[in-house]
């Protein structure tokens, strides 16, 4: 048995923490409303697969709500897709996020949430107040269009 502390602290996993941009803060999309929101990510979602799997994404955004990435948490299957919120508040933290959008689609089309949608948004939300980071929005994505959870009343 070692009792050396420099043996002790060398068994321990050093924690970094960073973040690194090569866009200027000025040069990020700002988000102002749901339909900025669903025009920047209709730019980056993979649209080959759209229509096909749900896929869950959360956009990190700073105090001025400026775009400071996106974090693609979960692809799925046609009918669901796994997002916890360990995983969203932890890259949330990484990235020093004030804000956070989240957002998946619904291959079928139907902008309707369902309880399941509407219940992690709730989760989310109490989340991020215990961490200081706002859930602005949480969007449900089609083709065709989106449901914004915060414009509907759903948050």
């Amino acid at each position: 048995m070692h009792n050396d502390i420099r043996f002790i602290i060398a068994q321990v996993a050093e924690v970094q923490l960073s973040y690194k941009s090569k866009v200027s803060a000025k040069d990020r999309p700002m988000v102002r409303n749901s339909q900025d929101t669903y025009d920047i990510l209709m730019q980056i979602w993979d649209q080959d697969t759209l229509e096909l799997a749900e896929s869950f994404k959360v956009l990190f955004l700073n105090r001025a709500n400026r775009v400071m990435g996106v974090y693609s948490l979960s692809h799925g299957g046609m009918t669901g897709t796994v997002a916890d919120p360990k995983l969203v508040f932890i890259a949330a933290l990484k990235a020093a996020a004030c804000n956070i959008i989240l957002a998946h689609n619904h291959p079928s089309g139907n902008l309707t949430p369902s309880s399941a949608d509407i219940s992690l948004t709730e989760k989310m939300v109490q989340a991020g107040k215990f961490l200081d980071i706002n859930v602005l929005d949480h969007l449900i994505v089609t083709a065709d269009g989106y449901l914004s959870f915060a414009d509907d009343g759903l948050m």
